[in-house]
């Protein structure tokens, strides 16, 4: 059997070439991170700080978004997790990372959100209605639950995979089932609160009841095109190039292209509600966000997030091509930034589209050095879980 034979370890070719991309990234997360730094004291601090957020809001949906699949695979089984579960596990490793990134976001609070001013939210009766749960103390004990939850979660399921490697049984398949359910929940709502938190609240007069779902629907789409990306990159090379079939791509592209739609359902039921409702209190976010240059970038997403992708993703021989369903995924991640910017921006510039090079050495630094650690985790565990009940299934699967 190919788990007696090599037991999916990195082979020192694969690490070579992970090292290689590691370094790289290192090198264009550091040049980028130094270089909104830069900015920080020489240019803007608000514009570090918006820069900032919305791209470690798209690296937080790599990484917590990857943890929900580890934990959808925990209890639902199949051939289709068995092959993303080792680099979803890695993912889930850099939540420790993320946390750390958080770090000028707290700094950044009275840079970033209105409600944090207390000469504005005693002159304004809204803000002093919210200011029972919009205020720095509550909002930074919300983030330290839901990076924390995370972070434990990611711990737990890591000890308990290594636990099962090393000595097989009922035990580590039992405990992570037994806790992937109350996971997911925690995952859902600390999503659903933290996309209220950290971008809804920066106009604290605008709500929206679907936006949390959006959130969640955005990460786990994320998340997934570039569990898709990893994997045909490590097909590339032995031992994975044993393992890795047209139909395990297959059913990764089919989760691709129902979330590409799902996301769409989100996005469009939330426009729909909220035009058609026409409220004074919900309306302008998109009446910013269609004018003023605005529009064309909302144009790009309808067409490049959701419009191409589907059109693509419909071909079942596509879906089973490695190297276009590679491209499609990392296209997609693309759109995925392009849509986070398009959610937070406009709110900072009052209508008036603008972007700032800031934006560029922000994302380029922050998904860099993550990119880096990412590997550095990857490299460290066999590319396949040795005692998985579902490993057979997934070593078979498409080689009927």
């Amino acid at each position: 059997m190919i788990a007696q034979a090599t037991g999916f370890q990195v082979t020192d070719e694969l690490r070579d070439t992970m090292r290689q991309w590691r370094t790289r990234f290192a090198v264009f997360g550091a040049v980028g991170v130094l270089a909104t730094v830069a900015g920080l004291f020489l240019v803007s601090p608000n514009q570090f700080y918006r820069s900032w957020l919305w791209s470690y809001l798209f690296v937080v949906g790599l990484a917590a978004g990857s943890l929900a699949w580890l934990m959808v695979q925990y209890l639902t089984g199949g051939a289709w997790g068995v092959i993303i579960r080792r680099p979803a596990e890695a993912a889930a490793r850099t939540l420790p990372l993320v946390l750390l990134l958080f770090i000028p976001i707290f700094i950044g609070i009275r840079n970033l959100y209105p409600w944090s001013h207390a000469d504005l939210v005693s002159a304004d009766e809204f803000l002093r209605h919210k200011q029972p749960y919009l205020n720095v103390p509550f909002f930074t004990i919300r983030a330290l639950i839901y990076l924390g939850g995370w972070c434990f979660l990611s711990w737990f399921f890591n000890r308990w995979s290594a636990i099962e490697d090393r000595e097989g049984g009922q035990t580590p398949r039992r405990k992570m089932g037994a806790l992937a359910g109350p996971g997911l929940i925690f995952f859902g709502l600390a999503v659903t609160f933290m996309a209220t938190d950290w971008v809804l609240s920066i106009d604290p007069r605008w709500y929206s009841t679907m936006y949390g779902l959006l959130m969640i629907a955005g990460q786990a789409l994320s998340s997934m095109a570039f569990l898709i990306a990893v994997i045909v990159f490590l097909a590339a090379h032995k031992p994975m190039v044993d393992v890795v079939t047209p139909r395990h791509l297959h059913d990764l592209g089919k989760l691709m292209f129902a979330l590409v739609m799902l996301w769409a359902y989100f996005s469009f039921s939330q426009f729909l509600i909220i035009w058609a409702g026409n409220l004074p209190e919900e309306i302008p976010w998109y009446l910013v966000r269609l004018h003023g240059g605005w529009q064309w970038v909302g144009l790009a997403i309808v067409i490049g997030h959701f419009a191409l992708p589907f059109a693509l993703l419909l071909s079942r021989d596509l879906k089973r091509n490695f190297k276009l369903l590679r491209n499609i995924a990392l296209f997609v991640l693309l759109m995925r930034v392009v849509d986070i910017y398009w959610e937070v921006a406009p709110d900072f510039l009052k209508g008036s589209f603008g972007l700032s090079w800031m934006d560029f050495t922000a994302v380029l630094g922050l998904v860099g050095i993550w990119l880096a650690y990412f590997l550095r985790q990857l490299e460290k565990r066999p590319l396949l879980p040795l005692h998985d009940p579902h490993l057979s299934e997934a070593l078979e699967h498409g080689r009927e």
